[in-house]
């Protein structure tokens, strides 16, 4: 026989692409799991668990003393939506986001377009206007607690001065409203104020030195240049804003309690007083679940009309 048909020969067949190509996406899976391991379970446990174990609570009633449980279903929830303190609450928390979002958004655009300005000093009135994003709501709601008291309030004492007569700001039930939204438009105010001006800070200055040149003023630049520039830092604080709203507790129960006669009652501090005072734990997480579809709904119709007005630019 001859020495080349002696000889195996060996034929190298191609490797299926596919495994080599499946190999590094697992490894890259894998690794992504692991990078992404530590936030899900820290979401899981502070986030999740908590939803899931407030709907889960909806089901039961609590006794007068908040010791035993009956489940009864979707009923409560029924009885919640259905239920006239519920209403109230939920309109009290609708003014209070009316009063405080329109108007941090204006102040706070207008802080920021002041502080936009190339003016000698102009860093003292940024630190000045951003301060307070480091004020606590604890610290913020004692300072508006004095200054709105009725006999030692500066404010008061500025309203006799130029000739009107004091305000019971937190114990009138027509001025209390008011008042601590009042203390929330400053409180938010710092944030407001960073945000859109590191907008303002994004918006080429070409566009601004060409309606120049065409010969537009200040007024038309605002809504035809820097407005339509700014629409997506603005939809963004919107959203912000009004999450923040619905969220609000520490300067009402640090000023009003809810009260007087339930007037700042909102619906984080209804739920606050079924679940720790009235120790009601189904109405409190009820209530909860409902927050939270109230603050889902309203950020997606946000995001779903809003979101028309706002310009991309490239």
């Amino acid at each position: 026989m001859d020495d080349m048909s002696a000889t195996e020969v060996t034929i190298a067949l191609p490797k299926p692409a596919g495994r080599w190509r499946a190999r590094p996406r697992l490894k890259e899976a894998a690794f992504a799991l692991v990078l992404l391991g530590p936030s899900m379970a820290l979401f899981s446990t502070f986030a999740f668990y908590p939803l899931v174990k407030t709907f889960y609570l909806g089901f039961f009633r609590s006794d007068p003393f908040g010791l035993s449980s009956n489940y009864v279903g979707f009923d409560q929830y029924l009885d919640v939506l259905q239920s006239n303190e519920f209403h109230r609450s939920l309109i009290t928390t609708g003014l209070f986001a009316l009063f405080t979002v329109p108007t941090g958004l204006v102040l706070g655009l207008g802080l920021a377009l002041l502080a936009h300005q190339k003016l000698r000093g102009m860093v003292v009135y940024r630190t000045i206007f951003s301060s307070t994003v480091a004020t606590s709501v604890a610290v913020a709601s004692v300072m508006w607690l004095t200054l709105l008291n009725p006999s030692l309030g500066v404010i008061n004492y500025g309203l006799e001065e130029s000739g009107f007569e004091a305000v019971n700001w937190l114990g009138d039930p027509d001025w209390a409203l008011p008042a601590v939204s009042l203390t929330t438009i400053w409180l938010n105010l710092g944030f407001t104020f960073i945000v859109i001006l590191a907008g303002l800070q994004t918006i080429p200055e070409e566009l601004h030195e060409s309606a120049k040149i065409d010969g537009a003023g200040a007024v038309s630049r605002l809504f035809n240049v820097t407005l339509p520039m700014l629409s997506p830092t603005l939809l963004f604080a919107v959203v912000v804003l009004t999450i923040n709203a619905f969220q609000s507790f520490g300067q009402i129960d640090i000023l009003t309690q809810g009260g007087p006669l339930d007037r700042t009652n909102v619906l984080v501090y209804s739920i606050y007083t079924e679940g720790f005072r009235n120790f009601n734990e189904g109405v409190a997480a009820a209530q909860g679940v409902a927050l939270f579809l109230i603050v889902l709904v309203l950020t997606l119709i946000q995001f779903r009309f809003l979101e028309r007005r706002v310009f991309y630019g490239n």
